[in-house]
């Protein structure tokens, strides 16, 4: 898989930024090729300029279909020859037309140990259940709304004290870091997907003890 990625965000793109980070301090081998928001007023479209990162706003109001709206950003990834796209925060669900360009190449990242809690507010559904540990997943996206193979996931404890804002907090500190630590799995390859199952083959799986390397 080539290392150009495409990010898409709607808001104020703090995975976006530990992305950016990481590249820039050469953890992550990989470059950000373009930062498209349907968003104009979106934060993270300033810290991707502040980068140096060229920036696209592809508003999804006004198409005809939400497949239009989709097809105009498969074409903007493809002539910036984008091989891994990453939704960092972008809240908007993807169709067929960008999962048919780029098939187990889109990943997302969500604020709970998924299969539990999809969809928006995770952290106030994990406060609402009661549980002990939530979390971070960071997994392909598919047709249905967070529910692609997982390829790694990091806990946090819910502590007694929390809300719904402390809670969530601590997820996106361990956010930051899981995420750039998937995209350089991804990236380095040595992994298949079996039914719903990411599997890393023995010697991807080892070098991980330098996880934000894409090529260790």
């Amino acid at each position: 898989m080539n290392r150009r990625l495409g990010v898409l965000i709607s808001g104020r793109g703090s995975n976006l930024q530990a992305l950016i980070e990481a590249t820039r301090d050469r953890r992550l081998d990989a470059t950000i090729a373009v930062v498209i928001s349907n968003r104009e007023d979106a934060q993270g479209l300033a810290r991707a300029r502040a980068a140096g990162v060229e920036t696209l706003t592809i508003s999804h109001r006004g198409w005809s279909s939400r497949d239009d709206h989709d097809r105009v950003i498969v074409r903007e990834l493809r002539a910036r020859d984008v091989g891994l796209v990453c939704l960092a925060g972008y809240m908007r669900l993807v169709g067929p037309p960008l999962l048919e360009a780029f098939p187990n190449a889109i990943l997302n990242v969500h604020p709970s140990l998924l299969p539990a809690f999809p969809g928006v507010d995770a952290p106030r559904q994990a406060i609402e259940h009661g549980v002990r540990v939530s979390g971070v997943t960071v997994h392909f996206v598919t047709s249905e709304l967070d529910n692609g193979p997982i390829v790694l996931q990091r806990a946090v404890p819910v502590l007694d004290d929390d809300t719904v804002e402390t809670l969530a907090a601590r997820i996106l500190v361990e956010e930051h870091k899981a995420y750039p630590e998937a995209v350089a799995v991804v990236l380095g390859g040595g992994w298949r997907i079996e039914d719903r199952r990411f599997v890393r083959s023995a010697t991807s799986a080892s070098s991980s003890l330098s996880p934000l390397r894409a090529d260790s």
